[in-house]
């Protein structure tokens, strides 16, 4: 088991920016890839980023490409996404990921933590 617990998120205004952490503990070895996902109210939930925990490669949602950065701390076991320039419509809970391979979905997830930009 993976536990994942997400930190960082709060109020912010139209271009400010907020950094997000989640800190894996237990079996970190089934989370070779760690990623952030966010659900608004009312709306499904969508992939924001993801990364290669070995090797650093990235992927973005188009939405957030050149915005939000995703990078980690191997010592600490802690991936952090960096969002800037954020607006309104980043509003949402977001939600710390991992899974084991890219075959799979991601099986373990963080509590959440709260997302609030206001116009």
């Amino acid at each position: 088991q993976v536990q994942l617990v997400e930190s960082g998120g709060g109020l912010v205004q139209t271009g400010g920016s907020l950094r997000l952490s989640c800190a894996a503990s237990g079996r970190t070895r089934s989370a070779s890839y760690m990623g952030w996902f966010r659900q608004a109210p009312g709306k499904e939930g969508e992939f924001v980023a993801t990364m290669i925990w070995s090797s650093g490669i990235t992927f973005y949602a188009d939405s957030v490409k050149g915005r939000f950065t995703i990078s980690r701390d191997k010592d600490k076991n802690t991936v952090y996404l960096q969002m800037s320039s954020l607006k309104p419509e980043d509003t949402a809970v977001y939600y710390c990921a991992a899974r084991d391979t890219s075959f799979e979905a991601y099986k373990y997830w963080g509590q959440g933590t709260q997302v609030t930009v206001s116009s």
